[in-house]
């Protein structure tokens, strides 16, 4: 049985370092040290960043991004092209995508993936509001941003699904072979997929 080696406030926080994804319990014993040591330079703004964006932060009641303001900065922006959605599973996606900048278009975040086992159906997911934001006439195209698991695709098959009847046009983003990656390194799945999805040259 392991006993404590410090007081209760450093071991709550410890604790609660330790929940953070990529973060177990060695890891989050470093990173409460380095705040500990480092107080008064990372501590303390933390703390107070933390305690900023608990009180600010809100999720996008047209698009489902988090930000501090609602629409967000990107539903607001108007140099954004209002005729293309690009839907994705999660947060993380869309700052995934927008750091690598190859489109400006509006966003659609579903919150997850339909996961039978995990008990995750269609109305766990945004999917409604993204039914209906196509059905208003300005939505031309909708880009499945989802990823390549068998979670990904089958919420692909039902948002689909659920766009037949509606003017906008369904695209997926292209599976196959990255860039810089060698094809005796792929997986089967993959360059099968590179094969179906080939284009001219």
């Amino acid at each position: 049985m392991s006993r404590s080696t410090a007081g209760p406030e450093i071991e709550r926080l410890i604790q609660l370092l330790a929940r953070l994804p990529g973060l177990g319990p060695r890891s989050a014993r470093r990173a409460a040290l380095a705040l500990v040591k480092k107080k008064d330079q990372l501590l303390v703004p933390l703390a107070g960043a933390m305690t900023v964006a608990a009180e600010r932060i809100l999720t996008c009641s047209t698009c489902g991004n988090i930000d501090t303001s609602d629409p967000c900065t990107i539903c607001s922006d108007p140099a954004r092209d209002t005729k293309t959605i690009v839907v994705v599973e999660d947060v993380s996606d869309l700052w995934a995508l927008e750091r690598a900048g190859a489109i400006k278009a509006r966003y659609h975040v579903l919150g997850g993936t339909l996961s039978p086992l995990d008990g995750v159906g269609p109305e766990d997911l945004n999917i409604e509001s993204l039914v209906s934001r196509c059905s208003t006439g300005e939505v031309a195209e909708v880009i499945l941003a989802v990823n390549a698991t068998v979670d990904g695709q089958t919420t692909a098959h039902v948002i689909t699904d659920r766009l037949t009847g509606t003017p906008v046009r369904v695209s997926r983003l292209a599976h196959g072979v990255p860039v810089g990656g060698e094809l005796d390194y792929l997986d089967e799945g993959t360059l099968a997929a590179a094969i179906r999805a080939r284009t001219p040259f």
